[in-house]
This record gives C-alpha cells, sequence and structure tokens, in this order.
C-alpha cells in the first residue's frame, strides 16, 4: 500500500448500519485492489466490490456520537482524514411505518409500532427520552401509522386498520378524535394549527379542532401509505409510494391545487423539512436507498444519509436527525434543524 490506496472521499457522508457507501481512493494495482479492506473506527466492513479506485462497502455496526474515521488495509492499515457519521441504533425490534416525531417542549421521541394489518400487538407507541431511556407509551391504538403533534403539543396518531386519528393525553388517555377517513396514513397540521390526514386509497381530508372531516383533495392511490409535510410556503408535500420506479412528490397548494415538486424517487415515503427549506424524503435516488435532499425549488436532489428499509425521518432539537427503518430507528448527529411549530 505504499502507493495509492488512501482514501479520498466517501459517498454518501452518513450512513446507517447495513447501508452501502462508496469509497473512493488512490488507484491501485488490479492485485491490490482484489485484496484491499476498510475499517470503521477498528470495526472492519465488508466489501462489496472494489476496483482500482473505488469499492462498495457496506458499514458495520457502530455506536458513536462522532464522525468515525475510516482506515483502508491491504498488507498494512493507512489512515485517513476522511469520516462518515453513522447512525446509532436508539430502538429496535419494531414496525414503524412512517415519521417517528420528537415532541415541541421536552425533545423527546414518539415511534409507532405499527404491526401487520389487525395485529393488536402489547405496546404501540413508545416513548425515548432525551437521555435515551426507552419507555412503554401506549398499546390501545391497533396498527398506529402517522404521529403529530399539533402547536399546542397535543399528541395524535393515526390508524390504518379503522380509518381514525386517536388523540392521546399525557396522562395516556386514548380517545377518537376524527372517524371515517378511509385507510387513514399519513398526518400534518399547516401553520394555523389545521390538521390534514392522508387516505392511502387517494384522499386527503381537512379535519376541524373538533374532529369534523371534509374531502380536502384528491391523489393517486397508493401501495403503502401516504406521508404528508408542510412546506414554509404552507402547501402541503405528499409521498405515497405506487408500483411505478419513478414516483414523484406531489405538492398541493393552500386551495388543494397539484403539482409535481421532483419526479424521479423509488418508493417515497416519509418526509420532512429543515429551516432553510430542503425537503428530506425516506425514498431511492438512482437505485440507491436512504434519506434523499432536495433543494427548496425541487431542482436537486442528492442522497444525504445511506440506509436500507428506511421509512422515515425526524429532526431534533440538537441538530440531530432520527432516522427509521421497518425494524429499528437510528440516530445521527447531522447538524441540520428541522421546522418549528408555528
Amino acid at each position: 500500500m505504499s502507493n495509492g490506496g488512501e482514501v479520498l472521499r466517501v459517498i454518501p457522508a452518513a450512513a446507517i448500519p447495513g447501508a452501502e457507501v462508496a469509497i473512493e481512493y488512490e488507484s491501485v494495482s488490479a492485485e491490490a485492489a482484489s485484496a484491499i479492506g476498510f475499517a470503521f473506527d477498528g470495526n472492519p466492513a465488508q466489501v462489496v466490490a472494489a476496483g482500482r479506485s473505488r469499492a462498495l462497502v457496506r458499514l458495520p455496526v457502530i455506536s458513536s456520537d462522532l464522525p468515525v474515521h475510516i482506515t483502508t488495509t491491504v498488507d498494512s492499515a493507512k489512515a485517513s482524514d476522511v469520516t462518515l457519521i453513522a447512525g446509532r441504533s436508539i430502538i429496535s425490534d419494531i414496525h414503524p411505518v412512517a415519521n417517528p416525531a420528537f415532541h415541541p417542549t421536552d425533545g423527546s421521541l414518539y415511534v409507532t409500532r405499527s404491526g401487520s394489518r389487525g395485529e393488536q400487538v402489547p405496546v404501540s407507541i413508545f416513548r425515548i427520552d432525551s437521555d435515551g431511556t426507552v419507555e412503554e407509551f401506549s398499546g390501545d391504538i391497533l396498527n398506529p401509522t402517522g404521529i403529530a403533534f399539533d402547536p399546542l403539543g397535543r399528541t395524535y396518531v393515526t390508524s390504518r386498520f379503522d380509518g381514525a386519528v386517536y388523540r392521546v393525553s399525557p396522562v395516556r388517555e386514548v380517545v377518537a378524535f376524527a372517524e371515517d377517513l378511509g385507510i387513514a396514513t399519513g398526518l400534518a397540521f399547516n401553520s394555523q394549527g389545521q390538521m390534514f390526514v392522508g387516505d392511502r386509497s387517494g384522499t386527503i381530508y381537512r379535519v376541524n379542532e373538533i374532529g369534523g372531516a371534509e374531502k380536502w383533495a384528491e391523489h393517486e392511490p397508493s401501495v403503502s401509505a401516504y406521508h404528508l409535510a408542510f412546506g414554509s410556503d404552507d402547501s402541503l408535500y405528499v409521498t405515497g409510494p405506487t408500483v411505478s420506479s419513478f414516483d414523484a412528490i406531489t405538492r398541493f397548494d393552500e386551495d388543494g391545487n397539484a403539482s409535481t415538486f421532483y419526479r424521479g424517487l423509488g418508493r417515497p415515503q416519509g418526509l420532512a423539512f429543515d429551516r432553510d427549506g430542503d425537503l428530506y424524503v425516506a425514498a431511492s435516488l438512482r437505485g440507491r436507498r436512504g434519506i434523499v435532499r432536495i433543494a427548496p425549488d425541487g431542482s436537486d436532489a442528492e442522497l444525504l444519509i445511506a440506509g436500507m428499509n428506511v421509512v422515515g425521518l425526524a429532526f431534533g432539537p440538537n441538530g440531530e436527525m432520527a432516522v427509521a427503518t421497518n425494524e429499528a430507528v437510528y440516530s445521527l448527529p447531522m447538524g441540520i434543524y428541522g421546522v418549528l411549530l408555528r
């Protein structure tokens, strides 16, 4: 390794365990490329494929809140200054199907265990304190899907099983708030505190302060769930994966008129905005899955975090990002801040 092999960069620069990242390095011989290895903070990684200047590497499990250093080896270790932000597991053995949500006042994270359709699990909502303590919060909602907080900090959860929205009190009392909403999945509030619920069968409902619902817009049916988020323009942005591998994010203006914001994603699911107006989506981009960042005008997109089976995300109060897969939630110190509730 005296000639070449030094790591130049990693793409993307953040990932959760099990994800594949591309590592570029100074050119080596074909013989050296066939034997090249990599480690993250000393943890050996699986090389999926390697060429003379680029390798595809699977991130091992790492427990660190600090960027991890990448070492490359053939006959001896060769360190570099290149680092990667690795996701740290904060809860596992669950089954979320949409975004988790941070409580706006205490910074705790709420995650749903949705389960198979009609499955009654013992605990369907978990609360993760800011110190990492996991608490069983509720088991009274069947197939919980979307979870969100209104501007007053009250907790609302959709059930895709019975088409309802439930309000959960701080003492964990569960009360039906709105009903007859089809296959209720996505849930979001606009700047006026109005609730919007996505029925994956094709309807988006607007729900008033006493739980009365009206059909507000129509959208293409989804094979899994609708996911909703409001932008700074108070337009509603919606994903709903279809059988296509070239799905779009749809933007609905304040009157419910639809337009295409961005097209070119595979199975787009949970989405959220940061304070600069960038949109983040759990999706595949050009065949690679994870968290995709899209420019405010929809003109460009990049894979920001690599991850398999990613279904949602949420921004924490300290710049961390919670990334949910279909079986776990990871925390990454990205230094990105989400939109504040108004």
